[in-house]
């Protein structure tokens, strides 16, 4: 790295936060190198009126970002895993992958609402999230919502909406975890694949060996399962195809949720392996589930 850094993000609040963990990463690694913080707008923070599967799916999240790493305005950017589409440019490879925040997904009622009500309006814009609330709720209504975790806190606690779904880990690195009203188990609502991980993105050829500190070994097998899973049944960023790995004592346990687009069919399953054969396991996984949904 040179000995000035230019960190790349989106300029939300929440997505600030999850840079500076990098930053500040940075320039206690490299107290020599000056390192700063390029914030801007994305097509996908542009873009809200329509729901994501409709203008491009969560790619657009990164496009402008990939940009500034390619003319050198960045060195690196920061993303939630979750937005990274599961094919990155082989110029742009992902470099590194923070420890894992908490993966799951909160219902989050208005501010002094103590239950959620029959038949609510829930808001999400995830299909993966509401073909699983479905099951869990087969009463509730969900309508699209779209925006920062902020902007959609304020059209909760506004009216539009009786419940919202959102991530634990973004409230978390806000300081919001109080507004979880039940958080739902990983087998209740599988999350998307990497959610709570920050993924490193740069440049091919580029000396990175500083991120070795900030890496963290046991999130990043579990990513490379998780999304082999996704990439393997061809599912994009707003597809709800979703997997969620976790390891204990080197052994890997993958739980991956399969919709067959064309019956409606949702399989779900597990696969179990040594966390050293992580995309492996994802693959395994999307192989079988995709084969017991056409029998």
């Amino acid at each position: 790295m040179n000995d000035r850094i230019v960190v790349g993000s989106r300029e939300s609040r929440l997505a600030i936060a999850q840079s500076m963990t990098l930053v500040d990463y940075l320039r206690g690694a490299l107290p020599e190198a000056e390192v700063t913080l390029l914030t801007m707008k994305t097509t996908g923070d542009r873009i809200q009126d329509r729901t994501l599967d409709k203008v491009g799916g969560k790619g657009l999240f990164v496009k402008e970002l990939d940009a500034a790493l390619r003319d050198g305005r960045a060195d690196l950017t920061v993303h939630s895993l979750k937005d990274v589409p599961m094919q990155t440019p082989e110029d742009l490879p992902l470099l590194g992958f923070s420890r894992r925040e908490d993966p799951r997904d909160a219902l989050v009622l208005p501010e002094g609402v103590a239950a959620l009500k029959r038949g609510a309006v829930i808001g999400t814009s995830s299909l993966r999230r509401a073909l699983q609330l479905k099951r869990l709720f087969p009463d509730c209504e969900i309508r699209p919502v779209r925006g920062n975790l902020l902007t959609r806190l304020n059209k909760l606690d506004g009216g539009a909406f009786d419940a919202l779904i959102l991530a634990m880990a973004g409230m978390k690195r806000l300081g919001l975890s109080h507004r979880a009203s039940r958080v739902f188990s990983v087998e209740e609502i599988i999350p998307a694949a990497g959610q709570g991980i920050l993924g490193v993105q740069g440049r091919s050829g580029e000396d990175c060996a500083c991120l070795a500190g900030y890496t963290d070994a046991l999130a990043a097998a579990t990513a490379l399962a998780e999304r082999a899973f996704v990439r393997e049944l061809d599912g994009g960023c707003t597809s709800p195809v979703c997997a969620h790995a976790q390891i204990e004592s080197g052994r890997m346990t993958l739980r991956g949720l399969y919709w067959d687009e064309a019956t409606g069919a949702i399989t779900v399953g597990t696969e179990t392996g040594g966390a050293d054969d992580a995309e492996a396991i994802g693959t395994a996984l999307a192989q079988r589930l995709a084969k017991e949904a056409r029998r």
